[in-house]
């Protein structure tokens, strides 16, 4: 009886030691201060030369007042609603008389009507504490409406289109213009640099150049440079998405390219790759 007891109590001994090694082996204290984090992680008590300590510190951003970005690129489709009275268009000389023109002449290959935007610098100014900001810039704004049909613009003459009895491989009508965009910027997250929030506003363009590319077994590639009648300005709702680091944009223009005749309002979507 006397040895059994003996090795009960050397057993609870060894079972106490070990205890007492487990709660202090794993030690460790962390402190918040601001954007610094203490984490001091501790050894055995006899063995106290093993403590170490260990600073972080948060990365913050914090943007300027003023802020640029240079060279911003927008790769998108572009689109137009069309409101044409073709009925209307055709007896004020647009089209053909007995064409039936209609609003199948402008169907568009939806992912080959592009819209690609090179803007040379956007900047962005705070207006109250990096939450609401002015963001302005200027840049090129090019448009490629690609149409399924074999449609022709005549150059300064009218009927201003008709349908051609050549088949066209690919046929396009390419407007340009010189944008200059202005909004109002609201970041709900200003102190990370791909952040969240939204902007809206409005952009002026004026149309530098306009053409119709085509190609054709007959007559092989071609190129037709005019203003088709379209509108020199270009006056625009334009908005922008930030979703973290994804940026989405749009606008959606206040008339028609078009001086008279034809109703088609252009607007872009589209994915831009900027870093505000």
């Amino acid at each position: 009886m006397k040895r059994i007891s003996l090795l009960l109590a050397g057993f609870a001994v060894t079972l106490t030691s070990l205890g007492q090694e487990d709660s202090t082996k794993n030690e460790s204290d962390t402190i918040k201060i601001g954007s610094i984090i203490i984490i001091k992680k501790g050894g055995r008590e006899k063995d106290s030369d093993n403590d170490s300590v260990k600073i972080y510190k948060r990365r913050t951003y914090n943007p300027s007042n003023l802020s640029t970005n240079w060279w911003i690129v927008d790769v998108g489709i572009s689109q137009v609603n069309d409101q044409t009275d073709y009925a209307q268009a055709t007896a004020q000389g647009y089209f053909p008389a007995g064409s039936n023109a209609n609003a199948d002449w402008f169907n568009q290959r939806n992912i080959k009507s592009t819209n690609i935007n090179f803007w040379v610098f956007m900047q962005r100014l705070s207006l109250i504490k990096h939450v609401v900001n002015l963001k302005y810039g200027m840049g090129l704004e090019l448009n490629n409406y690609r149409y399924t049909e074999n449609i022709r613009f005549q150059k300064t003459s009218f009927p201003l289109v008709i349908m051609d009895s050549i088949k066209y491989s690919k046929n396009k009508l390419a407007a340009d213009y010189v944008t200059v965009p202005m909004m109002l910027n609201f970041n709900f997250t200003p102190h990370r640099k791909n952040g969240f929030g939204f902007s809206v506003g409005g952009s002026v363009g004026y149309l530098y150049s306009s053409r119709q590319k085509t190609i054709s077994s007959q007559y092989g590639k071609k190129k037709d440079h005019d203003d088709f009648d379209l509108d020199k300005w270009k006056v625009s709702y334009i908005g922008e998405l930030a979703l973290g680091p994804v940026r989405l944009y749009g606008s959606y223009a206040t008339k028609s390219m078009f001086k008279k005749g034809l109703d088609q309002t252009p607007y872009n979507i589209g994915i831009r790759l900027s870093n505000f």
